[in-house]
């Protein structure tokens, strides 16, 4: 059988070409291998939306149990923050959850999350590797029932400790009081049931159970998002477009025009929100393809600032022992002071809506605080599907220093922590990096508005056609 192997954020597999109940059995005993020699004994599972995930959850319960680790299992889809929240909570030893986050409706995979409530460090990850069989569990496995007998199962009800855990945090009073008209996207994910339950009056889309997710791959960007853009743009009651991916760990924002708010964006109002405004400190950690204007930010507020390889595994790995006051990375996972240490996208949004409610401001408005202090920015990034020969070959040409200019952008200095950044001068760069988990090459730019981040862009993929 096939090498399983976990990428920036988990296993990820087609669904019944790899991932399967018997892949799922492998993957799930090393887990348990290993969780025996380090003498724990408790486990949190739980699933989001996609096909087949309670009979996954379920598969890998069992497994559990005939290691005699006690297993929480949620009951019903849940998100990635939920189950990580859920092994605080329960004091449990290590979290699973059955997701494959934001990719295709194909896929579904499998997140390991540690005792402190966020991704299970690399050097963790690596021992599972280690310890996964190349053939599947053979034995017996015991029932739901005889778990429970056992002491081994039992049902969790992750959702309502979730909602609970918000209600203390936010003053939920002042974002409501403050009529903050909401449109929320759900993009059939598992963050669907808690705005419906704490915002019943907002405007809900796509928040019904499609484990197809009507064709789409639910991350939250913006060619993903068109009718969320244009619900923000053509209803004059809305103020601010939420959107969480497959499995709420990510987020996606809208001002009231209708405008996108990046993940970049995003990461510089908690900053803004947080320090100036709630007088809190923490260091500063983002991944490498994020702005460099964070890094600007950090410096005017005196702040320490780190830069991480991509994966939020490595912001909560520095989260665990340092206060971090915001770390995040590109794709929309973000995480601040006072939760755990996890990429959370509700509760990002909260903190926005919270910023808005406290301020009496705009989402707009709040922007241009931030362009204040650090300049107008803009990014954008590009998925390239190309084979897996022209892939490497690029990722080698950037590796022995190929590429000088892009067009008339000439290359003045190169990073390469994770990935090509390609510094152009005048806070302008453009960066390649292969996808840890998809047949994808990712192009990202960084410019003063998203007309000049085209450009760049568009110049990077004349220089890579013209070599193909």
């Amino acid at each position: 059988m096939s090498k399983i192997k976990f990428g920036t954020d988990g296993w990820r597999a087609i669904i019944a070409q790899e991932y399967t109940v018997d892949n799922v059995k492998r993957v799930t005993e090393g887990t348990a291998k290993w969780m025996k020699e380090k003498g724990y004994s408790k486990v949190v599972i739980g699933h989001d939306c996609r096909f087949a995930g309670q009979l996954f959850a379920e598969t890998a319960t069992k497994i559990m149990g005939a290691y005699g680790i006690k297993v929480h299992l949620a009951k019903g889809f849940v998100s990635t923050p939920m189950v990580s929240l859920g092994v605080v909570k329960t004091k449990s030893d290590l979290g699973i959850v059955i997701t494959a986050s934001h990719n295709p409706p194909s896929y579904n995979g499998f997140k390991l999350k540690s005792n402190f409530g966020g991704p299970s460090i690399p050097a963790d990850i690596s021992a599972v590797e280690a310890q996964i069989p190349s053939t599947p569990y053979d034995g017996a496995l015991p029932s739901l029932e005889e778990m429970l007998d056992l002491g081994l199962f039992n049902y969790i009800d992750l959702e309502s400790i979730y909602i609970e855990h918000v209600k203390s945090s936010f003053d939920l009073d002042a974002i409501k009081e403050a009529n903050i008209g909401l449109a929320y996207d759900a993009m059939y994910g598992a963050g669907m049931n808690v705005i419906k339950k704490l915002f019943p009056k907002a405007t809900m889309l796509h928040c019904d159970y499609n484990p197809s997710f009507m064709g789409q791959a639910p991350e939250p960007i913006h060619r993903n998002l068109g009718e969320l853009a244009a619900v923000c743009k053509n209803n004059a009651s809305i103020d601010l477009g939420l959107a969480n991916d497959g499995d709420a760990d990510r987020i996606g924002l809208y001002d009231e025009d209708g405008n996108f708010v990046d993940s970049h964006h995003i990461l510089n109002l908690l900053l803004l929100y947080l320090k100036k405004y709630k007088e809190m400190d923490g260091k500063v950690v983002v991944t490498f393809s994020v702005t460099d204007k964070m890094r600007k930010l950090a410096e005017h507020f005196g702040l320490d600032f780190d830069v991480t390889k991509i994966g939020f595994k490595y912001i909560a790995e520095i989260m665990t022992h340092t206060t971090v006051l915001v770390g995040g990375e590109e794709s929309g996972g973000l995480a601040v002071a006072g939760h755990i240490p996890e990429r959370d996208g509700i509760w990002i949004g909260l903190v926005i809506m919270e910023f808005m409610a406290k301020t009496g401001k705009s989402l707009k408005e709040l922007i241009q605080e931030v362009y204040d202090i650090v300049g107008p920015f803009a990014l954008d990034r590009d998925d390239l599907h190309l084979t897996n020969e022209r892939k490497l070959a690029i990722v080698d040409n950037c590796k022995n220093g190929t590429y000088t200019a892009f067009g008339d952008y000439k290359v003045e200095r190169v990073e390469d922590l994770d990935g090509h950044k390609f510094h152009l001068g005048n806070d302008e760069w453009v960066m390649m990096r292969p996808s840890g988990t998809e047949p994808v090459l990712r192009v990202y730019a960084q410019s003063k508005d998203l007309a000049s981040v085209r450009a760049i862009l568009d110049a990077t993929h004349a220089t890579l056609n013209a070599e193909a």
